[in-house]
C-alpha cells in the first residue's frame, strides 16, 4: 500500500477508473460474501463475509477516497426502470443478496432489474439480467435497448451486437432517439419455454384461455376485453407466476386487443411484480396475439408507462422505443458491506 491508501502502482484522479480498479482487486479473491466470481446467485445470502473479510477492512479503510464504492447507473425504459454496472474493466457479478439490497426501493437504489456489462471477445459487449427478487433471468428487453443505448452513443456507431444467456442480440439506432433491438425468435416448444408436460400452447388448460410464449423466459398471456379496468391484477399476476404448468415460474400479461394492430397489455414480471413496461412481455403479447389470429405481426403495445412498437419478421421478434439515462451513482463501500445504513 502506498500512503495515500491505495495498493501500490494505482494513481489516478479519475473516481470511476479508480472505483473500478480498486472494485476488481479488492472484490476479486473473494468466495464467500456478497459478491463472488462464480456463477450469479450462487453464493451465501449473508453479508458477514464481505465485512469480516481482508478486503472489506480495506474498503472500511479508505476514508480518504470520497468515491469509494460501486459506480452504477440509473435507466429505464418506459418506467421499466434499471441499475445497470458497468464491468468491462473487471469485477465480479453481484451475488443474490446484494442484488436484493439494491433493488429495495427504501433501503437501497430500487430497480425492476439489475443488469451488468462485461467485455465479450466475439460480441460488443455481454449482459447479465436479475431480477429485484436476486434471480436470473436470460433476456430482459428494455435493459438491451437501454443499455444499447448507452453504447451507441459510447462507440458512434449505428448497430451492436450484444450477448446474453439468451443469445447474441442485435441493437440498432432506428432514429429520433429511438433505439430498436431484435429479440430473436419467439420459443414456441413447450420444454424450451419451459413447461412441466405438453399442452396445446395456445389454448392452456388454464382459466382464461391463455397462450405460452417463450422469449428466452417464460410467459402466459390472457386476452381479456377491458385491461385497463382489469380487477386485482396485482393478486392475479401473483397467483399465476406460480402456476404448476411452469415449473421455473412465469412473467404474466393480460391483454386487450384494441385494433388489429393495437394491443394495451398490464404486466407483471417474474421476480419483480407489477411494472410499468417490458420488453419481453410485450413481445410475447405481440406474438400470442398473432399467433391467435388477433393482430397482425406488427403492433404498437400500449403500456402502463408508453408504447413499444413489436415487429415479429422472420429473423426475429424486433421492439423499438424510447430510453433514459437518468443519473450516475456510486454505491458506498460501507453500504455494500453492511456497515453503512
Amino acid at each position: 500500500m502506498g500512503e495515500s491508501g491505495e495498493p501500490n502502482r494505482i494513481r489516478t484522479c479519475d473516481p470511476l477508473i479508480k472505483s473500478q480498479l480498486l472494485y476488481q482487486l479488492s472484490y476479486g479473491p473473494i468466495t464467500g460474501g456478497f459478491l463472488s466470481g462464480g456463477a450469479p446467485g450462487g453464493q451465501a445470502e449473508s453479508g458477514a463475509g464481505l465485512a469480516e473479510s481482508p478486503a472489506g477492512a480495506y474498503i472500511a479503510a479508505m476514508d480518504t477516497w470520497s468515491a469509494s464504492g460501486l459506480p452504477f447507473m440509473k435507466m429505464h425504459g418506459l418506467g421499466n426502470d434499471f441499475v445497470v454496472v458497468d464491468l468491462r474493466a473487471g469485477g465480479p457479478l453481484p451475488d443474490a443478496a446484494l442484488v436484493r439490497r439494491i433493488a429495495d426501493r427504501h433501503f437501497g437504489v430500487g430497480f425492476d432489474q439489475l443488469a451488468t456489462i462485461q467485455a465479450d471477445g466475439n460480441a460488443d459487449a455481454k449482459l447479465t439480467f436479475f431480477n429485484a427478487d436476486g434471480s436470473v433471468s436470460a433476456a430482459c428487453g428494455n435493459a438491451t435497448r437501454c443499455i444499447g443505448r448507452f453504447l451507441l452513443d459510447e462507440t458512434g456507431k449505428a448497430a451492436l451486437r450484444l450477448r446474453t444467456d439468451h443469445g447474441v442480440l442485435a441493437v440498432e439506432d432506428a432514429g429520433g432517439g429511438i433505439t430498436r433491438v431484435n429479440m430473436g425468435p419467439p420459443v414456441l416448444d413447450w420444454q424450451e419455454i419451459p413447461l412441466s408436460r405438453d399442452v396445446d400452447l395456445l389454448h392452456l388448460p388454464i382459466d382464461g384461455d391463455p397462450v405460452a410464449t417463450g422469449m428466452g423466459n417464460p410467459h402466459v398471456t390472457f386476452f381479456v376485453d377491458d385491461a385497463e379496468g382489469f380487477a386485482a391484477f396485482e393478486a392475479f399476476g401473483a397467483a399465476h407466476e406460480h402456476h404448476p404448468l411452469y415449473p421455473r415460474r412465469t412473467n404474466v400479461e393480460v391483454a386487450q386487443v384494441i385494433a388489429p394492430d393495437t394491443l394495451r397489455v398490464r404486466i407483471w414480471e417474474r421476480g419483480v411484480g407489477v411494472t410499468w413496461a417490458s420488453g419481453s412481455c410485450s413481445c410475447a403479447a405481440a406474438v400470442a396475439a398473432a399467433r391467435r389470429g388477433l393482430t397482425g405481426r406488427s403492433v404498437r403495445v400500449i403500456v402502463d408507462g408508453g408504447e413499444l412498437q413489436i415487429d415479429w419478421r422472420d429473423d426475429g421478434v424486433w421492439m423499438a422505443g424510447p430510453t433514459a439515462h437518468v443519473a450516475d451513482g456510486v454505491l458506498r463501500a460501507d453500504w455494500i458491506a453492511g456497515t453503512g445504513a
